[in-house]
């Protein structure tokens, strides 16, 4: 396996994406119209450069909002479907359809890890975030380095580097940073 200097290569912070958390309120008995409409507007955004993916994720009952979800490359794309006349349509036509926006969270970077789900709380200080994801990457990286990486010694460098990339990602993003998020929660965001 090959060790790269990080002093001969930059690495950033974060990729830049942008991700957008807008919770709405639906009256009951327009579910159907607010969804298709929902449906509609992530849709178009859809279509906009630099539009990485979205969401609908419907109220779990009674008073509970529901969540649209757009993610962007970078904060550019964002301002160009937040500030477009196709967005600006979607809304001029949402009469009678009885919804209304009761938050929004705009997160970049790791802040997605730690955003818990209804909350509209700021994400913690960067300097935690980094100290949770430490605590998260140390024992994927030990265990990596005991059990995968001798099995990919015979593969080509950029095969086997893909390989742990993939194995690191899902580790992190399904079972480490859930987990150090949860048990360190107090800390990262206190309630006080």
């Amino acid at each position: 396996m090959t060790v790269v200097s990080l002093e001969q290569h930059a690495v950033p912070a974060d990729s830049g994406e942008v991700t957008l958390l807008i919770a709405r309120r639906v009256e009951p008995g327009y579910e159907a119209t607010f969804e298709q409409w929902a449906k509609g507007i992530l849709e178009t955004a859809a279509t906009f450069p630099g539009h990485l993916g979205y969401g609908l994720f419907r109220s779990s009952g009674g008073d509970a909002p529901w969540f649209l979800v757009h993610r962007f490359r970078d904060a550019e794309a964002c301002r160009a479907w937040q500030e477009s006349p196709e967005r600006a349509a979607w809304f001029a036509d949402c009469e009678g359809h009885h919804h209304t926006e009761i938050a929004r969270r705009r997160l970049t970077g790791m802040e997605t890890w730690f955003a818990k789900p209804g909350s509209t709380r700021p994400a913690p200080p960067r300097w935690k975030m980094a100290i949770s994801a430490t605590l998260a990457i140390y024992p994927i990286s030990l265990l990596g380095s005991l059990f995968l990486t001798p099995h990919l010694t015979s593969l080509p460098v950029l095969l086997a580097s893909a390989i742990v990339a993939c194995v690191f990602n899902v580790l992190m993003t399904y079972v480490a940073m859930p987990a150090v998020s949860r048990v360190l929660r107090g800390w990262l965001t206190p309630s006080g």
